[in-house]
């Protein structure tokens, strides 16, 4: 008998039927694999003028899939303890996301250096894993550090669009000081 779960967004509300796998499944390797194709690390940057140096960094990592197939979004939250699951309104899927300093280095990142990734993805995950450990250092809170992140995160997702790019976020004139990047519980 599948279980269901509910899942809430915006006053709407979704449900995901969640069955039982029938045949052994080594399930840190099929999330390694399950991300290879449907997963991304990015480290998002916006302007915030009430900060004082003017910018945010937010690491995330996410995987996306069809509603009518998001039971395995809830297996890789079951499995990692944390995360949100939402709809995406760009593509209409649901999206598995963790955005939490914490929860990223303490769940997220050392699951992936255990079980690596076997695409190009590897390379990505291992800027994305450094971005991360300076983050949560507190090294994005300086110039040098800023400049370390940004220099890491032009290097992720080649075929991905910036909004912004490196040349403005690293105008010394608007540095002063970065505020901490997200430590919500996402």
């Amino acid at each position: 008998m599948p279980r269901v779960a509910t899942l809430t967004h915006w006053r709407k509300i979704y449900v995901v039927a969640k069955t039982p796998v029938s045949f052994d499944v080594n399930l840190p390797s099929y999330i390694s694999g399950y991300v290879d194709g449907e997963g991304c690390f990015t480290v998002s940057f916006s302007k915030r003028m009430k900060m004082r140096g003017g910018w945010e960094v937010r690491p995330s990592f996410s995987v996306s899939q069809n509603s009518d197939r998001a039971e395995v979004l809830l297996e890789i939250q079951e499995y990692f303890e944390c995360g949100t699951i939402r709809p995406d309104r760009s593509d209409k899927t649901m999206k598995f996301e963790v955005r939490s300093i914490s929860n990223l280095v303490n769940s997220v990142i050392p699951h992936f250096e255990r079980y690596p990734l076997r695409s190009s993805k590897q390379r990505d995950f291992e800027f994305f894993a450094r971005v991360c450990q300076l983050v949560r250092a507190g090294g994005h809170l300086t110039p040098d550090g800023f400049h370390k992140v940004v220099e890491l995160a032009t290097q992720m997702n080649g075929s991905g669009r910036r909004k912004y790019c490196a040349t403005e976020m690293l105008d010394n004139s608007k540095f002063k000081v970065i505020v901490s990047a997200s430590r919500n519980g996402g």
